[in-house]
């Protein structure tokens, strides 16, 4: 019976020595792991942009005038040369005070008296020619039968053509103070108040430039607007572009003909694009942080039937990325499983269930990979999210292992 109690106490005395070093002895970190392999990089430039119809027609008002309501709402059709988008007429005079009317009256009673003594200077011109003329036959009629001398007939001509022109003279002066005595009763036409001349019932009537669509109306109401008042807008959906704004850093990565992806438009599909233009100019933008950015357009042209985008509207919102580089067999590596050790990029590759502290060179990157030049090569596995507990030759286990053990 000693014995055998001996052996028990040594027994669980062992147990308890063995689950003591059970839960002393250190356990693998249990980490995510990823394979490295090859593949394909793509790295792009990515931007907020917007939609928009290539060639937009403002149409303005030539002329300044009364506007009338606009005919059409936004989004209607047009046609080039037949659809009329504006009608212009005369405005009406401005009112007159007081003062300015009782001016403008002096002015045209003055004006009619004028007209009245200019055709009074008509009367005494014509009865002084009637004269003259009469004289002129008298003395011609002398000179065949030598009763006068020739310096008399030359004398009667003379003043007969003096009458003449006079007469002339006095016409044209009627003719300047009716003209006035018009301008006198013109200036005193007030608001509303029709004079019964064609000019009062003429318009200006502005036609579509293109055929498309009203984009925008600015001048919907009916009013007074002056020459080169902006109406509406006016272009073609068909004729759709993408515009975007880049750093001046990343628009030098761009080069016309690059192929873009146009994202976030609302479609399931994203929208295959080119790049037709990079602008030689940039401009300065202030971001929402209150930072002044140099900002340059970037011009693609939309790839994909129009059957795609047809939904794609005037200035809507879109995400776009631009590719500055493709490498379709390269090495690559998850960026979660880079980190700075150091001035170096580095990573834990995993041998023999331990983690491996590994300095690696990388070149380019997207997203989600980055290009690996030096220190891995396709099959190595590699740490993702390293925490502090991860380090040069700790044990190190699958996570998802686990997960699977306990389920």
């Amino acid at each position: 019976m000693n014995w055998l109690r001996r052996t028990i106490y040594i027994l669980v005395a062992a147990a308890i020595v063995a689950g003591m070093v059970y839960a002393l002895a250190p356990k693998p970190v249990a980490v995510d792991l990823a394979v490295v392999e090859r593949g394909t990089i793509e790295v792009t430039v990515d931007e907020e942009g917007v939609a928009r119809i290539r060639d937009v027609y403002r149409v303005s008002a030539p002329v300044g005038g009364a506007l009338d309501r606009f005919p059409l709402e936004v989004g209607d059709p047009v046609a080039r040369g037949d659809t009329v988008v504006a009608e212009i007429r005369p405005s009406a005079p401005a009112f007159l005070d007081v003062r300015s009317r009782r001016e403008l009256q002096a002015a045209l009673g003055a004006a009619d008296a004028a007209v009245r003594l200019a055709e009074a200077e008509v009367a005494r011109a014509e009865a002084e020619q009637q004269l003259a003329e009469t004289d002129l036959e008298r003395a011609e009629r002398l000179s065949r039968s030598g009763t006068i001398s020739a310096r008399a007939l030359d004398e009667a001509r003379s003043r007969a053509a003096m009458t003449r022109a006079e007469v002339r003279q006095a016409e044209a002066n009627l003719a300047l103070r009716g003209n006035e005595l018009a301008s006198a009763q013109a200036r005193l036409i007030q608001p509303n108040v029709e004079d019964g001349s064609s000019e009062a019932a003429c318009c200006v009537l502005v036609r579509a430039p293109v055929d498309g669509v009203v984009l925008k109306v600015h001048a919907e109401s009916a009013q007074v607007v002056p020459a080169g008042a902006l109406i509406a807008e006016i272009g073609d959906p068909q004729d759709m572009e993408v515009a975007v704004d880049l750093l001046s850093a990343d628009a030098v990565q761009v080069v016309q003909e690059a192929v873009a992806r146009v994202e976030g438009w609302g479609g399931a599909e994203s929208l295959t694009a080119k790049v037709r233009r990079v602008e030689p100019s940039a401009f300065t933008k202030v971001s929402a942080l209150g930072i002044e950015e140099q900002r340059v357009n970037v011009i693609l042209d939309l790839l994909d039937a129009r059957d795609a985008w047809a939904r794609l509207g005037h200035e809507f919102r879109v995400y776009v990325r631009i590719r500055v580089w493709l490498g379709e067999d390269v090495v690559r590596v998850p960026l979660a499983a880079l980190f700075r050790s150091g001035t170096q990029w580095s990573v834990f590759r995993v041998t023999d269930g331990e983690a491996e502290l590994v300095p690696v060179s990388i070149d380019h990157r997207d997203s989600v990979f980055a290009e690996v030049t030096e220190g891995l090569a396709p099959g190595d596995v590699v740490v993702l999210h390293p925490s502090d507990e991860v380090e040069d030759g700790v044990a190190v286990e699958s996570r998802n292992e686990d997960e699977g053990a306990r389920g």
